[in-house]
């Protein structure tokens, strides 16, 4: 996610209507898993691996809770290329410079082993640096990062940029980071002759390079994914949509509509934000007291119960470490339901900035 009013660096500068329409997208897709070998990730047989696809939708989320045995920060995440997603990482949007390599360290340290990042953030170096300082062997970690709307007609560019300032050879999932193809000569345009559909046409070709072993799309909401998936161009069905996930902004149609095309969902802004009704929410904040958990613990743990994976944001150490308490209990169905009917909505991160809409409602 970008934050509203950005500086960009120039450098850096409806349903499918029938099934017969499904399985004509779904011919022409293309599986990454053919094109190259999942990484390695992880080396260590502490971590299992969850295939949540086939946990069936109507599944409770106690059910999801005992499938997933309770041992959160060593689960996975299968995407459908077959990679394994951890299921919890290190978010770094809105880190202040300085602070993003000491975070990504001792969250390393830690125990976590998933760090997500973006050229748009002005952090990959910082990141790259502490995962170096971290001692942790590169195999072990998943690495996300994602391509800035200025570069969008610069693909090949953008990828290079982030591989050299986080000093790996290759990433584990690559993001488009908006359906927003900025012209970079004027941030409030787009470009006239460019949008996302041809984007995700140069992104399909990086697998096959190696120096991208997954693809995805981020702010995608329902009707731009079906824009996507309906373009004769899309041979590659995005691994991962990452998108405003919280009590909040629960998006259970597009939450659905996801799991449904087999498009994993990662949380972002999972805790919301200190001017969120969240802040305030008595009932969140009751049943964290019940449980003996932080209210960020129980907000992390409503997104892993629903299937997501979560990123949350922190430069603390002693939050970081504590964001990653989360093995050994779980919520009810009836919290769950509880958390997921909060009456009000609320989003961290809007379009407003952006020459484009790309939020339309069509996620509750």
């Amino acid at each position: 996610m970008s934050p509203r009013g950005v500086t960009w660096r120039r450098r850096r500068a409806e349903d499918v209507t029938s099934r017969k329409q499904d399985k004509s997208i779904m011919s022409r897709v293309r599986p990454l898993s053919r094109l190259f070998l999942p990484s390695p990730f992880p080396k260590h047989s502490s971590f299992f691996h969850l295939n949540y696809s086939r946990i069936p939708i109507s599944a409770s989320h106690s059910t999801i809770a005992a499938n997933m045995s309770n041992e959160w920060t060593k689960k996975t995440f299968t995407l459908n290329t077959g990679a394994k997603m951890p299921a919890v990482g290190l978010g770094t949007w809105q880190s202040k410079p300085n602070e993003v390599r000491d975070a990504v360290k001792s969250a390393l340290l830690a125990g976590y082993r998933h760090i997500d990042t973006a050229l748009a953030y002005g952090n990959e170096a910082e990141v790259g640096q502490g995962i170096k300082d971290s001692g942790v062997p590169r195999e072990e970690i998943w690495i996300t990062t994602k391509l800035d709307n200025p570069w969008h007609k610069r693909v090949e560019e953008g990828i290079n940029s982030s591989l050299k300032d986080l000093q790996t050879d290759y990433v584990d999932l690559y993001l488009m980071h908006w359906p927003s193809s900025t012209d970079p000569a004027d941030l409030k345009k787009h470009y006239p002759d460019w949008n996302f559909v041809d984007t995700w046409r140069e992104l399909q070709k990086l697998p096959a390079s190696g120096r991208v072993k997954n693809i995805g799309v981020s702010n995608f909401a329902i009707k731009n994914l079906e824009i996507l998936l309906k373009d004769e161009s899309c041979k590659t069905v995005p691994a991962v949509n990452q998108i405003e996930l919280h009590p909040n902004n629960p998006s259970p149609k597009l939450v659905d509509y996801c799991k449904e095309k087999g498009i994993h969902c990662t949380a972002y802004s999972c805790l919301g934000s200190t001017n969120s009704p969240l802040a305030n929410d008595e009932v969140l904040k009751k049943i964290a007291e019940g449980k003996g958990k932080s209210t960020a613990q129980v907000l992390l743990m409503w997104g892993l119960q629903r299937g997501t994976s979560v990123i949350p944001k922190s430069v603390t150490a002693s939050r970081i470490e504590a964001n990653f308490q989360l093995d050994g209990w779980s919520l009810s169905d009836d919290e769950m339901k509880q958390l997921s009917s909060r009456p009000d909505r609320f989003k961290v991160c809007g379009d407003a900035w952006l020459p484009v809409k790309v939020f339309f409602g069509d996620d509750e």
